[in-house]
């Protein structure tokens, strides 16, 4: 039996922000937009929710669709619903904020983004519709969550130094931690793996790599271990 309702109804979309790290920045992926509204500027990707998908299917298409990119981590982050969010009408976004290592994606604009980024996420152009307010959202989850999960990982090479874990943090934290405090916290946790290897085609002295153990971090969560730095 279907239905029909006398009452209008919002519309639905989906908006994604997408974090990578490089060795100095925290970086966020944007799409030029190629239609109108705002067609020309700059913005999160994302797009409406077909009738026939779940929220996630749907920021997973846009992902790939508008940039090529497939994320592991993807979380739901926050929804936006001011009534004047979005000049075609009334448009109900969910957020979602995913996190990648920018040396596994190759960013590719496709349907109606004709440019696809990454920028600072502290030196943004201006972003259509309430985009900027939706980054700042997704910023603050990171900045919470990367205290009390290591999600951070997601962001490095799977085979990293200490200096580039510590910087990791300091970055996204925006402060500085103090060096030896760090280390013997993160490596009293046990969940480095410390490889036979060392950085290649350095300057200066090679260091030491490690790896995340992902399988003993979900061993401890299970018997009630608690991350947090």
């Amino acid at each position: 039996m279907s239905y029909t309702y006398e009452y209008p109804r919002p519309a639905l979309t989906v908006d994604c922000v997408v974090f990578g790290m490089d060795e100095e920045d925290l970086k966020v992926l944007l799409i030029k937009r190629g239609q109108e509204p705002f067609a020309g500027k700059w913005a999160l990707p994302g797009g409406f929710v077909r009738m026939e998908e779940s929220l996630e299917a749907a920021a997973r298409r846009e992902l790939e669709e508008e940039a090529g990119i497939r994320p592991n981590h993807l979380e739901q982050l926050y929804s936006f619903g001011e009534p004047g969010r979005d000049p075609r009408g009334r448009v109900v976004t969910v957020a979602y904020f995913a996190l990648v290592k920018l040396t596994d994606h190759r960013v590719e604009a496709s349907t109606d983004a004709s440019e696809a980024a990454w920028f600072s996420v502290w030196d943004t152009p201006k972003l259509a519709f309430d985009h900027a307010d939706v980054l700042g959202t997704a910023l603050q989850r990171l900045k919470g969550k990367v205290r009390y999960q290591p999600i951070g990982f997601e962001l490095l090479p799977p085979k990293f130094t200490l200096t580039q874990l510590q910087r990791l943090y300091e970055i996204i934290l925006e402060r500085q931690l103090d060096k030896r405090n760090f280390r013997k916290k993160i490596l009293a946790m046990d969940l480095l793996e410390e490889l036979d290897e060392v950085e290649q085609d350095v300057s200066h002295r090679a260091a030491r790599l490690y790896r995340f153990d992902h399988k003993k971090y979900k061993q401890l969560e299970k018997a009630g271990f608690n991350f947090e730095l």
